[in-house]
């Protein structure tokens, strides 16, 4: 099979090697750089990268996207899209090869979108690798790749995994505008509606964010539970802000009932009831989160849900009710996951004193 990679680019240097080395087990790589003023363009064609520029404007990651793919010839079997800060885990074409069919047009595989140390705390499927014909990009932003035909048959290949290196240095600033265009060319998308109301809670426009997020839950193909959950934990997030605690609480509850098989709402409860100082109600919630042991694989994964913030909460909460002997338990626990966190030791410290004076009085 020919398998070709594209991918767009601008302002990559320091990302250019790291991916090409990742990315050579393909036959070709193409790249469409949209105006770099470093010297990616210079470094992708020492490293005999097919590149093109061109000048997207006004500027929309889909178009983008679509003139990268133009540039991959029509006789590849199989295109994998990527980013110049994700790399893959070595032997990625052999795997696609051994798992791709005849009658395959998509490919659904593992993406850490997140690391910590090099071990991934956000994980979950995208469908990136896909057959030359028959696709195109669509959405100015968050774009998806959609399918042209009725009958698209996708495989997953759980031992294909691209790691997620995200320059956090870049902005963001275009998202917003262009996700106010997206839900104004597709109204109906819940998708997009979804982002869009998420990018105003990341602004902090809370009524904004609410607003938008409503008409999420509103419309007839916003059948996502995790998504819809996901919407919910959001417009209490804005209403906390805006100190509406009652308002706050109504919707997380909500979200535990829409989505009762996910973490998050019930630590996000917790979270607020934490900074209500209900510790008792922080000890319920966090206990409750801690019944369920794993999540689905989707992008919808908070990381505190997964790391050592329900112990930290356990932890105080504990202290408060004094249960001194718990404090010390939840919070050694946290400590597996942040050995060198000096809050944590110093927590560890004044958690052993009170359970010694505990012991000593009785």
């Amino acid at each position: 099979m020919k398998i070709c990679v594209y991918a767009i680019s601008k302002n990559e240097e320091k990302f250019v090697k790291r991916w090409v080395n990742s990315m050579k087990e393909a036959d070709a790589i193409y790249v469409l750089d949209t105006g770099s003023t470093d010297n990616t363009v210079e470094k992708l064609q020492e490293l005999n990268v097919n590149v093109q520029t061109k000048i997207i404007s006004p500027w929309r990651f889909d178009q983008a996207r679509n003139e990268s793919l133009k540039l991959v010839p029509l006789d590849t079997d199989i295109c994998v899209c990527t980013d110049l800060d994700e790399v893959f885990q070595k032997g990625w074409r052999s795997e696609l090869e051994n798992w791709w069919q005849q009658n395959t047009t998509r490919a659904k595989y593992n993406y850490n979108w997140l690391l910590k140390d090099n071990k991934p705390i956000v994980n979950f499927y995208i469908e990136k690798i896909h057959t030359r014909k028959n696709y195109h990009w669509t959405h100015p932003v968050h774009e998806v790749l959609t399918y042209e035909k009725s009958e698209e048959k996708t495989i997953t290949i759980d031992t294909i995994t691209l790691n997620h290196y995200p320059d956090v240095t870049k902005s963001r600033k275009s998202y917003l505008p262009l996700l106010e265009l997206s839900v104004k060319e597709s109204p109906q998308d819940d998708r997009n509606m979804h982002y869009l109301g998420r990018e105003y809670m990341y602004y902090q426009k809370w009524p904004q964010c609410i607003k938008t997020l409503k008409k999420h839950l509103r419309l007839k193909t916003a059948l996502w539970k995790d998504e819809r959950a996901a919407s919910m934990r959001f417009i209490a997030r804005s209403y906390k802000n805006l100190k509406n605690y009652n308002r706050a609480k109504y919707w997380l509850n909500k979200a535990i009932n829409e989505a009762p098989y996910l973490r998050d709402a019930y630590v996000e409860r917790a979270l607020l009831e934490y900074e209500l100082k209900n510790y008792r109600n922080v000890e319920k919630y966090c206990l409750k989160a801690l019944k369920i042991k794993s999540h689905t694989k989707s992008y919808i994964n908070e990381t505190f849900s997964w790391d050592k913030t329900i112990y930290d909460l356990l932890a105080f909460a504990c202290y408060n009710l004094k249960k001194y002997n718990y404090a010390n338990y939840f919070n050694d626990i946290a400590l597996t996951f942040e050995p060198n966190n000096t809050r944590l030791l110093t927590n560890k410290i004044i958690y052993n004193e009170k359970e010694d004076e505990n012991l000593s009085s009785n």
